[in-house]
């Protein structure tokens, strides 16, 4: 095989070291690649064929991927050999699709398709250890083969200055022309202008050249490049729509895009490439200094801080404690404080029906037998149930809010929440399916609106199908003042509804448009009841198939019972383990009418055809 030259070597990337990206690529993640030539690119810009440099060798080591690279004959190449002749270059970087990543980010496998001379590289491993050499005016040579490097170098090792045979496929017959890199002390006739220019300049870097450029100057020359910029991504978005958008392999266990292109994301050229004017001065200010692991501003006015909402102050709490979003439950504590309570739990009532003719008093004529008196004795009995509400924080929660006492705040929660499950169970029922294991037993818990007739009058309220919303309103009120007769529980009742049957029956109006009724007492007053309390946890409810309209009651009637131990109690308790602290509230009760004909449920019975009738009716079962 024939002597192969190359005019520099060095890492294009490294293995197990974390790049600037975030990224960490492991050992033979490209080891597919070794042997294998691809292109040498400027700062990886594919906006045309010019920024081709030439081409590199890969070879796969135990430390990472290691280049040979040769450079081609065009203008750019040249200037790219002269800066890293210089030492103003001395980075290189890699862009690789078909990549398959860990969760954390590790590259574990990929292909590389070019490598790229960068001003600065993600890969902190990445770079050039074998640069061109420059002494003085001579030409130089670096043969692979016998590694002859001229002038000669002490210190130059076979392992950077001959190109591995293994790299090599298949055997080459014919010898490689010798590469001779020419310096710019060419005959003058042969020198063009540009050649002088760099000649010229090579003594002094990039950033030493633009530092004898006025402020007038630099900004003209940023304009320039910031448009020129802007424009070869504007000519090039087919490119740039396959580089974004290479296919993932589509394994479930590896992560992440599958595309790397593997530069500085802070290299100024191709990060100022989406902006305009100025863009490049103030790519070059925001990265000036390494901001990982830190918030960096996005904000893009031009003057001042790129982003002055970074530097507002800290937004302020009006409410420390958050505030429940939650139903109305006004009604709740006068539900609670309203029922007659036990100090005990198994509740039996007992009666005796003495309404029948057989338990009237009776006549005597002389000469007939007496009779007895004959009446029908009934009981019922009821049974506690366990309510309950259970809720934990961990510790580490607990002691990082201090802006307010969050187990307090929860505990606040528990409580509220339970008074209006009980005091829901108690008027309407739970609500949930009865084979739910979170299901509030009506055996336990007897709501008022589905009770036995005994204790609960329904008071059915006929109208026309599709009557509208003052025909109902209006039948409501004669339909519970013709039942009123029939209520026997304690006192003046009070009526529970919903905001929206209130609103219908507060609408009525005369026969010449005046509200019948211009605040709730006077409704309550008309419907003969001590005040109107609207539950919102009743809308939208149906007892047997009708519409609920709100029920009559007075609460003293209605028996809770709890025994020494079941009354409400809070729990609390530390797990080690989980270092969380749990907490539960709960209470063990009954509740039941305990007074015949104590209630009046008002539904809306909407007739269909032939079937209406205006007389309202009210069902009264004995015994």
């Amino acid at each position: 095989m024939g002597a192969k030259t190359y005019d520099f070597s060095g890492w294009a990337t490294k293995n197990d070291i974390r790049c600037s990206d975030g990224r960490t690529i492991r050992k033979d993640a490209f080891a597919d690649d070794n042997g294998k030539t691809v292109p040498l690119v400027w700062n990886h810009d594919h906006s045309g064929p010019d920024n081709v440099l030439g081409h590199a060798v890969l070879e796969n080591r135990n430390d990472g991927v290691y280049a040979y690279c040769s450079f081609n004959d065009t203008e750019k190449a040249k200037t790219a050999k002269e800066l890293l002749r210089h030492g103003d270059l001395g980075s290189l970087s890699i862009h690789a699709n078909n990549l398959k990543q860990s969760k954390n980010r590790d590259v574990l496998h990929g292909c590389i398709r070019e490598v790229s001379l960068v001003l600065a590289g993600a890969n902190p491993g990445a770079t050039i250890d074998f640069p061109i050499l420059s002494h003085g005016d001579g030409d130089y040579e670096v043969v692979y083969d016998e590694a002859v490097i001229e002038p000669h170098i002490e210190e130059l090792s076979l392992e950077h200055g001959e190109l591995p045979q293994h790299l090599f496929k298949e055997e080459e017959e014919e010898e490689i022309e010798e590469e001779v890199i020419e310096h710019a002390d060419k005959p003058e006739e042969e020198t063009n202008e540009e050649d002088k220019k760099v000649a010229d300049s090579k003594e002094k870097t990039i950033g030493e050249i633009v530092e004898t450029m006025n402020e007038e100057q630099k900004t003209a020359m940023y304009a320039i490049i910031g448009q020129a910029l802007e424009d070869a991504k504007n000519g090039n978005n087919e490119e740039d729509e396959d580089v974004k958008h290479n296919v993932f392999n589509g394994e479930d266990e590896y992560y992440g895009d599958d595309v790397l292109t593997h530069a500085e994301e802070t290299a100024l050229l191709s990060g100022a490439i989406s902006n305009r004017v100025n863009s490049l001065k103030d790519y070059v200010i925001e990265h000036s200094i390494d901001t990982t692991g830190m918030v960096v501003a996005t904000g893009n006015q031009g003057y001042g801080f790129n982003d002055a909402s970074m530097l507002f102050p800290e937004y302020k709490n009006l409410n420390p404690t958050p505030e429940w979003i939650k139903r109305d439950t006004g009604w709740v504590s006068k539900v609670l404080s309203g029922v007659h309570k036990t100090p005990f739990s198994r509740i039996r009532s007992t009666y005796a029906n003495i309404t029948e003719d057989e338990a009237r008093a009776k006549g005597y004529i002389k000469g007939h037998q007496k009779k007895e008196e004959v009446f029908t004795t009934l009981k019922r009995t009821t049974d506690p149930q366990t309510i309950y509400k259970k809720q934990k924080l961990d510790r580490d929660d607990i002691i990082d809010i201090t802006d307010f006492n969050v187990v307090s705040w929860i505990r606040s929660e528990m409580d509220m929440m339970l008074d209006e499950e009980i005091a829901r169970a108690i008027l309407i029922g739970d609500g949930r399916p009865t084979d739910s294991e979170d299901h509030i037993s009506e055996v336990h818990i007897r709501p008022i609106v589905k009770d036995v007739p005994l204790f609960n009058i329904t008071v059915n309220v006929n109208v026309p199908a599709g009557a509208t919303g003052a025909e109902k309103a209006d039948a409501i009120i004669e339909a519970v003042l013709r039942a009123r007769k029939q209520y026997k529980g304690s006192g003046n009742p009070s009526f529970y509804t919903t905001e929206d049957w209130l609103t219908e029956l507060l609408l009525l109006k005369d026969g010449i448009g005046h509200r019948l009724y211009k605040t709730e007492a006077e409704l309550a007053t008309a419907l003969r009841v001590k005040e109107i309390i609207t539950v919102e946890v009743m809308e939208n409810q149906e007892v047997n198939g009708k519409p609920l309209v709100g029920t009559i009651v007075n609460l003293a009637d209605y028996n809770v019972g709890a025994d020494k131990g079941g009354e409400k109690t809070l729990f609390d308790d530390f797990d080690i383990d989980c270092n969380q602290y749990k907490y539960l509230i709960e209470t063990r009760r009954s509740g039941a009418l305990v007074k015949p004909y104590s209630a009046m449920t008002v539904l809306i019975n909407e007739a269909v055809g032939s079937n209406y009738s205006n007389d309202s009716d009210s069902e009264v079962t004995e015994g």
